[in-house]
This record gives C-alpha cells, structure tokens and sequence, in this order.
C-alpha cells in the first residue's frame, strides 16, 4: 500500500481538502443529473459508488477525527447507502500509512530515540492503518509487541475538524437551536480522550483486569515502559479480524462461541462497570485459532451514569413500554420529548420511540436470540428508511435525547451488526454468572 510522507495539520490546509472533496461531489451530481435526462431509468448507484471514492479519499488523507466520523458512520448499516458503507467501513484498519521515515521522526520526538533503539527489532512497514493511528510489529527479548503509533496533529485538529463538519451534521440529522451543541462536544471530548495514549493504556488495563473471567475472551498485556500519550505497545496478539472471519466462516458452532464471547463482554460491562468499550467495530477484535475473541483499542470508552442508565434500561421492560403514562415519563427523563414541545411534537416522538423501542428491545425479550435471523434487521431498515422519508420528521427539530445516547445507541448498533455478521445464537443473559466471581 502507498505510504504517505505528511499530514495536513493546519485548519486552511484540512478546510481545503475537504472544499477539494466537496467539488469533486458537486461534479458528480452534475454528471448523474446529465445522464439522468438522457436515461430516465438510471438509478443512484453509481452517483452513491462515486461519491463514496472521492469523500473517502479526501477523509483517508486528513485522518484523524474527520476519518473517524466516517468509520462511525460505517457501523451503521441501516443508515448510508451501501456503497458508501463498503468504502468507509475500510477506515476501520485499512488506510494509507505513514511512511517510515515520519514513523522513525515520530518516535524520536517522543522518546528521544529512534524504534531501533527502543526494541530489538522494528517493522518500519504498518501492518494496520486506522483513523487516529497505525499498528508495527516490534520485538523485544523474543517476545512480540504490536506499537500503535498516533498520526502527527490528530489531537490539535479535533476541534477545528468538527467545526467543519457541524453544518453538514445539522443538516443531515436536522438538529437545530443551541441544543445541538452538546452533542458536538460530548463527541469532541471522546475524540480527544481517543488521542491521549496513556489514558488508553490505563483504561485497556482496567477493563482486561475486570473482564478476565469471561470465557472465550482474551486481552493483551499493555507495556508503559514503551508508551507515551502519542506510542502505545502492547502484546502482539495473533489472529485475523472479525470480519476476515465472518466473510469465510462456516462453523456455527464458532459462530456461536464467539458471538457468546462478545454478548457477554458487552452486557457485563454496561450492566456491571456501567462502563463500555463504545467502539464496536470489527477492527477492534480479533479471532485467534481456537475461535477466541481478542478484544482491542480501549480509547473510546464511555461511562454510563446512573440517571441515565436507569430510564433507558427500564425500557426493556414490556410492561414500561406498554404502560403510557410510564413510558412518557421515561422519555422526559431521557430528553426525548420536552417541556417546550407542541402536543403535537410530543404524540409524534412518543409514537416514533415506541416503535424504535419495541424493535431494538427484541434481543432482550427471551432467554435467547438468533442474531441469524434477517428478519430483525430488515425491520431495523425498513423503520429507519420510513423515517428517513417523513416529512413531518424533518419539519420538527431534531434535537433529542441525552448526550449520552450518542455512544450508548452507537455501542449497541454496533454490536448488534457484529453479532449478525456472526450469525450467533446466544443467551441473552449469560452474562450474570460473572457478576458474583
């Protein structure tokens, strides 16, 4: 793969890339509304594969935050068209890396010396590239190391990237009013503490002591002595990422231990630590040869505090979601109806949730589910296509919801994509046997 020798760092340099990009949209519209005069019959495919080229390369040589709202995206299926999903979904572990000699730069300002004499032996070669960083093999006393190496100006750009993102945001998910703000920095304060290596490397360490006991679930060892808040070294762990594994697999039975591995992880988190890997991404996990999951990259970790936990978890219940005046009460707690709403805002949002909520709560209405079944998800698409289309939707503001949900609904989207790339079939509260060891 082609390495690349710098990163635009500077608000005018990362604004006109994306105003480059944003051209090179604007003329494929341009060509697809042409050819639509000619042949009425064409569809948006091709329109949808384009754009999806140019934005991703225009995202994948940026880096850093503006290529991370694209991997976020990715997750959800139901949401982008598929070729847009294709292409950003490779923002998970596959971009262009650094090339060696910013590598060897990198580690010489933060270390002082170069990776030649911090290890052994040092692959200058990436052998996986994400959003804010990229992984090299390294060696010390016979032992293998993965060093995660953070791309030059991720962290300072954050701020100036979401600002240039925001209109597009507003507009896509018609947020409007001061509202919207809190959203936009409760996703700014992930992204910085996702740049901030020492924290990852404390917050990897707690979560693999906490979840040492799940079964099927493996976590490397992380090393100080070789991190900084821009290095992190950790254990090399072999295996081949998740979806590597679910593209060629035909073992149910591996299937299902896995998907058992992962259901698990994430119940006892949310429900135990009320603290969650909020990242679910298939780069993020590993398949070892006896179809064990190797859980990864601890920098997007959300806590999930009690006022909001309460509410949202009292929605699985039935008898909550059945009950009217129960259930609106939960919506007030959660921000999703207000106050200041119209009578009519208020029946329109509490109709639209319980139907989201009936659909999403389904895995937690039996002691099993058959994540295997495509029927839950046709739902989930048909539902999100129904009110992609409502035009009564994009007439009301769609500022809604606690801060929170942000990576809580994007933890379970991306579970739940997860566990049907899987296939898995599990018990849904399996998880409980841990909390008393």
């Amino acid at each position: 793969m082609k390495t690349i020798d710098s990163i635009p760092t500077s608000k005018i340099e990362r604004a006109s890339k994306l105003l480059q990009t944003g051209a090179k949209v604007g003329v494929n519209y341009l060509k697809y509304y042409g050819e639509k005069m000619v042949n009425p019959e064409l569809t948006k495919d091709k329109l949808n594969e384009n754009n999806a080229d140019d934005i991703y390369d225009g995202l994948k040589s940026l880096k850093g935050s503006a290529l991370k709202v694209a991997q976020m995206l990715s997750m959800d299926k139901s949401f982008l068209p598929q070729a847009y999903v294709e292409k950003f979904s490779l923002s998970q572990f596959s971009v262009p890396p650094l090339s060696g000699p910013l590598v060897i730069k990198t580690f010489k300002n933060n270390f002082g010396k170069s990776p030649y004499e911090l290890f052994d032996t040092f692959n200058p070669e990436a052998i996986n590239a994400a959003s804010i960083g990229q992984v090299h093999l390294a060696q010390v006393d016979q032992k293998k190391l993965a060093v995660k190496i953070q791309y030059p100006g991720v962290a300072q750009s954050i701020s100036s990237d979401l600002k240039m993102v925001k209109p597009v945001a507003i507009k896509m998910f018609n947020l409007k009013g001061k509202d919207s703000d809190k959203y936009f920095k409760e996703v700014e304060d992930k992204l910085i503490e996702e740049t901030n290596y020492i924290l990852e490397l404390e917050q990897s360490q707690e979560i693999a002591k906490a979840c040492s006991q799940i079964e099927n679930l493996l976590f490397p060892s992380y090393y100080k002595a070789y991190s900084t808040d821009k290095i992190l070294t950790m254990d090399w762990m072999p295996g081949m990422h998740l979806s590597e594994f679910t593209s060629s697999n035909n073992n149910q039975a591996a299937s299902n231990q896995l998907g058992q591995a992962l259901w698990d992880f994430y119940m006892f988190q949310i429900h135990i630590l009320r603290k969650v890997h909020a990242d679910p991404h298939p780069g993020n996990f590993l398949v070892n040869n006896e179809n064990q999951l190797v859980a990864l990259d601890f920098g997007c970790m959300k806590s999930i505090p009690t006022d909001f936990y309460i509410p949202y978890f009292e929605l699985i219940d039935r008898n909550v979601l059945n009950n009217p005046q129960v259930f609106k009460e939960k919506l007030f707690s959660l921000e999703i109806i207000r106050i200041d709403d119209t009578p009519k805002e208020i029946t329109y949002f509490t109709q639209m949730f319980y139907e989201l909520l009936g659909l999403f709560t389904l895995p937690f209405q039996s002691a099993t589910f058959d994540f295997a079944d495509p029927t839950f998800f046709n739902q989930i698409a048909q539902l999100g296509e129904r009110f992609a289309k409502d035009t009564e939707l994009k007439k009301m503001n769609g500022s809604r919801g606690s801060k929170h949900f942000i990576y809580i609904n994007r933890t379970f989207f991306g579970l739940y994509n997860l566990m049907f790339d899987l296939k898995a079939n599990v018990n849904v509260n399996n998880y409980l046997k841990y909390k008393k060891q």
